[in-house]
């Protein structure tokens, strides 16, 4: 391919130089120490021929920051929390390491020089402004941060399309859309099926999880990741924030993306064309090949990852999301029909229960009830800026805890 634009499947522009196909790509990895940032890491281990990290980036984990800059050498870190600064300044003072401290610096490193690529693996909210920040100076993005499409997609894809930054797909789900629709016409697509492991609770009864407590969400059946992303899989937000993330990122109305639980969590997504025919990604639940393909892109790189075998999946399995018992996807098509500012306070507001159900104030079924609340109090606007997003983002905050303090979302 030669040097130059070329537009991606999405319609975004990816800027794909010809002197790096093939070549050597640096790396900024937002949220290095999380789930995600660990396992992209090891595929830079993998394929140092490939792959160097130029930026690190983590909140709170210094010892681990400084185990991973050591390793992999970058030119900069930035620890998140400013009280983290002197530990991290003085463990990597024999090294050749620029480092800095505050959510201001990573938002701000983003638009450093000689980066080819941008991993956002930074978990909620935290995650948007430097998705917007990349954008804007005309990065590609490799993006695990759905949450920034859902607070703000309209504002980022059309500051992406502006600058012609690329944004690759990094989750599961949309990564298997993204490879299913390389090489076909945007216009040929019917929709894309969402596949959903089903979680801890599939074909649980209400009265189990109205029991069930912190360690039986977190036991999910198929996937290993953070505290909160478990969580929101259990109770099927992670596949709402990802029907709206979709919307964004393929340019689909919300009755074009459908969601069906598959509990062998083999087959990634679908994509439905307009002749009926169906297109399907396949793999073993690893996060590794994900990455690997948007790091690589437009290049599949030869990696050492367990192949999927099929004896041990002799049957793949499908069913509808119960609804009823998993309110908060309802919830989520609702905020993406609703559009505005709707989005940034279901996920403002989920991110609040999330974490009062992770420290024991608020049970498993609070979550949806405390999002659900939110939706109805907060003001909504059609048509929010930066600031707009910013604003109600923390205004929902306040009004989530709120309702959780004083038990409102019993009401």
């Amino acid at each position: 391919m030669e040097s130059g634009d070329t537009r991606g499947p999405t319609g975004l522009y990816f800027i794909l130089n010809g002197s790096k196909r093939g070549l050597r790509k640096q790396l900024t990895i937002l949220g290095s120490t999380g789930s995600i940032g660990k396992q992209a890491l090891e595929v830079v281990r993998n394929h140092p021929e490939r792959f160097g990290v130029e930026v690190l980036t983590a909140q709170n984990s210094c010892d681990k920051l400084i185990e991973q800059a050591i390793e992999f050498q970058p030119n900069a870190v930035v620890i998140g929390n400013p009280d983290c600064y002197p530990r991290l300044r003085d463990g990597l003072s024999k090294h050749p390491i620029k480092v800095f401290a505050g959510e201001d610096a990573i938002s701000q490193i983003v638009d450093m020089e000689g980066v080819d690529i941008i991993l956002n693996a930074l978990v909620g909210y935290a995650g948007m402004i430097p998705t917007y920040t990349a954008v804007s100076a005309g990065k590609i993005v490799a993006l695990a941060n759905k949450e920034s499409l859902v607070i703000a997609g309209e504002l980022i894809i059309a500051e992406a399309l502006k600058t012609q930054a690329g944004i690759i797909p990094v989750d599961s789900e949309h990564s298997a859309v993204f490879q299913c629709l390389v090489g076909e016409d945007s216009k040929s697509v019917e929709k894309i099926y969402l596949t959903a492991s089903g979680g801890p609770f599939r074909g649980k009864s209400r009265s189990m999880l109205e029991q069930s407590g912190i360690q039986d969400a977190l036991n999910h059946p198929n996937w290993s990741m953070g505290d909160k992303i478990t969580i929101d899989s259990a109770t099927m937000m992670n596949k709402g924030l990802e029907v709206i993330e979709a919307h964004w990122l393929f340019g689909l109305a919300p009755e074009q993306i459908d969601v069906i639980v598959h509990p062998q969590s083999v087959i990634h997504s679908m994509v439905q064309f307009t002749d009926g025919s169906i297109k399907a990604q396949l793999g073993v639940p690893d996060m590794r090949l994900p990455i690997l393909y948007a790091f690589g892109f437009p290049d599949r790189i030869p990696a050492d990852i367990p192949r999927l075998d099929f004896s041990i999946y002799p049957n793949l399995t499908f069913e509808q999301p119960d609804y009823e018992l998993f309110p908060n996807l309802p919830l989520a098509y609702q905020a993406l029909k609703a559009a505005g500012n709707a989005p940034c306070v279901l996920n403002a507001a989920n991110e609040v229960a999330v974490h009062a159900f992770l420290n024991k104030r608020l049970p498993f079924l609070g979550i949806a009830a405390v999002v659900e609340k939110c939706l109805e109090l907060i003001p909504h606007m059609l048509k929010p800026g930066l600031k707009d997003y910013i604003s109600t983002h923390h205004q929902t905050t306040e009004k989530a805890n709120q309702i959780i303090s004083e038990q409102l979302w019993k009401s």
